[in-house]
């Protein structure tokens, strides 16, 4: 079970710009929920917002920072990548349907609606689950353990 979530191309260039660009567009809005980073709120202020304006149990609250801070982490090195991947196409759908889909499609990019679009929730999706298809790729720590792992019988036979 173990080698199939870390199975991965090591050659797979794709999967590397792909996870880690994701990774690292996401580490600031993790960054904002769990510290209080790049002007968020921190944890106590974006539970308070979870639970009692978005109406949100208080454990999807805490799966939805640690996603967003521990996940991009974790994609950034390619550890777990698929699992990763998962949990930001989860973050993603959750805050497209609760959050940003009665806003339509486009971000407020002039200030003119009353809240963001989902396109940039589309955009992120998107790019997990070609890590979700793929695996973590090239300078992963996924392909790194993928090699060493003495009970990956596709090294065997190779």
């Amino acid at each position: 079970m173990f080698n199939k979530l870390i199975e991965t191309d090591s050659k797979d260039y794709i999967s590397l710009i792909v996870r880690v660009v994701l990774g690292l567009v996401m580490l600031p809005h993790g960054a904002q929920k769990l510290f209080g980073w790049f002007g968020g709120y921190g944890y106590t202020g974006t539970m308070g917002y979870f639970t009692d304006t978005v109406g949100i149990p208080y454990i999807i609250g805490f799966l939805v920072i640690l996603g967003e801070t521990l996940g991009a982490l974790l994609l950034i090195f390619g550890l777990t990548g698929r699992i990763s991947g998962l949990s930001i196409i989860a973050n993603m759908l959750g805050a497209a349907i609760m959050v940003h889909l009665p806003n339509g499609f486009f971000m407020n990019w002039f200030g003119n609606l009353k809240g963001e679009g989902y396109e940039y929730q589309i955009l992120a999706i998107t790019l997990a689950l070609i890590i979700v298809i793929k695996g973590s790729g090239m300078f992963s720590l996924d392909a790194f353990l993928q090699t060493k792992n003495p009970y990956n019988t596709q090294l065997k036979a190779a």
